[in-house]
């Protein structure tokens, strides 16, 4: 599967069955990317869904401390061989799964013919093992994290309403719709203050993609917005305990949303 695939997959339909891939990433750090990939999967997971979270970042992963995980296997263990991809998928709080990576691994930070072969490789061998698998991608727009979102089916960007993270999801979005290249982008907006902000900055966006990108291209990228997660303090508690949210603290409002978002994604 090549990164000129994702056109004929950018209504999330897998191009060859098993799992939907889903790319979740960011224009910036620190917008709270790893926090949103593991809440959802937890919420896919209470909806019945197989789920599997790989973490793709795989100079800076933290999937694991989010988690607070200890993992003696990672996926640098299979992608050198010493150890059968099988044995490094592990469970996690939340009933789904985890695959996580190594960080500080420098061999990793570039796409060298052997790293493309590596992720093609994982990611056909546990498509078939789930309903869906959740990239968390690293921030940016690398060569290592743009080829990692060509592998998935879909694309979720998650920004903040700060206006260097809505400059940066702009930067994304438009690399991603001239290289790829990607149609249909989905959005979560994380810490909002207000309800109805995202709906704000999703049309800000739009209007943004429609006058600089859409112009040049035969068919126009649309941003979907999945949904928007408040500004709560329940969710630093959270983070500083390295639990999931929905353990932790159900009933909050960023739990609520997160569940919101998720019965969004299942249904299409």
């Amino acid at each position: 599967m090549s990164p000129t695939d994702s056109e004929s997959r950018a209504d999330g339909t897998p191009a060859t069955g098993g799992a939907c891939i889903t790319a979740i990433t960011s224009g910036k750090g620190g917008v709270g990317k790893t926090f949103v990939a593991t809440n959802l999967a937890a919420a896919l997971a209470r909806q019945g869904e197989r789920v599997l979270v790989l973490d793709a970042d795989l100079g800076l992963a933290n999937v694991d401390v989010v988690l607070n995980l200890y993992p003696k296997l990672t996926l640098h263990d299979v992608f050198t061989g010493q150890t059968p991809l099988e044995e490094a998928i592990l469970p996690a709080p939340g009933g789904f799964s985890v695959l996580l990576a190594g960080s500080g691994m420098i061999e990793y930070s570039r796409l060298t013919p052997t790293v493309r072969e590596q992720l093609q490789e994982v990611i056909d061998r546990v498509r078939p093992r789930f309903d869906r698998v959740l990239l968390d991608t690293g921030a940016g727009i690398s060569d290592v994290v743009l080829y990692t979102i060509s592998l998935a089916d879909e694309v979720l960007i998650v920004c903040t309403p700060e206006p260097t993270s809505l400059t940066d999801a702009y930067a994304t979005i438009k690399v991603l719709a001239t290289t790829q290249p990607r149609r249909l982008i989905r959005l979560l907006v994380n810490q909002v203050q207000r309800a109805g902000e995202a709906r704000a900055i999703r049309k800000q966006l739009q209007l943004v993609v429609d006058r600089y990108v859409n112009t040049g291209l035969d068919k126009p990228v649309m941003i979907e917005l999945l949904g928007e997660v408040p500004l709560d303090v329940a969710v630093r508690e959270a983070v500083v305990k390295r639990e999931l949210l929905l353990e932790c603290a159900p009933g909050s409002a960023a739990a609520q949303a997160i569940v919101a978002a998720a019965a969004k994604h299942i249904a299409g």
